[in-house]
């Protein structure tokens, strides 16, 4: 009897949800093309941070009080698009650029159409949260959008079903989970822009999902597990999906008058057809 039929039906014995989560089937130059790209957008946004802090300095930080967000108050809720660029110290925004730059980097070398879209989600988020929940003072600084970038990196392996992403994400969230106490409320610490930032991270990992992946995880779902159909022969074993049922099998082809089928004795496979026709099958 033949091993190899065993073997097939214990690989059909798989579960099916597995089949749906990818690893290292990414094209190489792709990725490289794609990290290219968001390290030097990445370079661009800092370069960007700090001539606009330069010039904050310069005007004696008037900038951030004019144009940070100030909370409940309806004349500020535009400058929750502006705030995220302002900081009001030079360890302000010595303190953002390094996680800013790892975590933006993380989150855009999958492609910047979705990093722009994930960017613009925790700025919202973050600004709204600041606005409704913050305190009397002026916010302003990438902080929120900062943390935003590490809840969207934490969860999106798992809603794109990509196990090197979960991967990353469990090392980042290891890596600075020191970061976790800031979510905390501190005194002066703008800590709801940091919640509202981890919240649009994830809300973000969801809606900007991979379809591919998702469509492929409904499908197993609803084609549940799958087994094998084991037909032992004088020719050997054969498996073949439950799923496929007799199908998978040789057809029975009725000759004339109503004769079984003949075999071409030629055929390597001809004991095997003859031993399934005189079970019927």
């Amino acid at each position: 009897m033949s091993t190899a039929g065993e073997s097939t039906a214990k690989g059909h014995a798989r579960p099916s949800w597995l089949a749906t989560w990818r690893l290292g089937e990414d094209d190489p130059q792709t990725l490289l093309s794609n990290a290219r790209t968001a390290f030097f957008v990445m370079l661009g946004v800092l370069a960007l941070l700090w001539i606009i802090q330069i010039v904050n300095f310069a005007d004696h930080n008037h900038i951030s009080e004019n144009y940070g967000i100030m909370p409940r108050n309806i004349g500020s809720l535009p400058y929750i698009l502006t705030a995220p660029f302002l900081h009001f110290s030079w360890s302000h925004i010595e303190g953002n650029s390094g996680p800013l730059f790892i975590f933006g980097f993380l989150a855009a070398y999958r492609g910047i159409g979705k990093f722009i879209g994930v960017t613009a989600i925790v700025v919202l988020t973050s600004g709204f949260a600041a606005w409704i929940f913050g305190t009397g003072s002026v916010g302003a600084g990438a902080s929120g959008v900062v943390f935003g970038y590490f809840g969207y990196i934490m969860v999106r392996g798992l809603f794109d079903r990509r196990v090197i992403d979960v991967l990353i994400g469990a090392v980042m969230a290891l890596c600075f989970a020191y970061q976790f106490a800031v979510l905390l409320p501190h005194q002066g610490i703008g800590w709801q822009a940091h919640v509202g930032g981890v919240v649009g991270g994830i809300l973000s990992g969801y809606l900007l999902r991979d379809r591919r992946s998702a469509r492929s995880a409904a499908k197993a779902r609803s084609a549940g597990p799958t087994s094998a159909r084991t037909v032992t022969t004088s020719a050997g074993t054969v498996v073949t999906p439950a799923s496929q049922g007799a199908a998978a099998l040789p057809k029975r082809q009725p000759g004339k008058g109503g004769k079984p089928f003949a075999v071409d004795p030629a055929n390597p496979r001809a004991d095997l057809y003859k031993e399934l026709d005189d079970l019927g099958l």
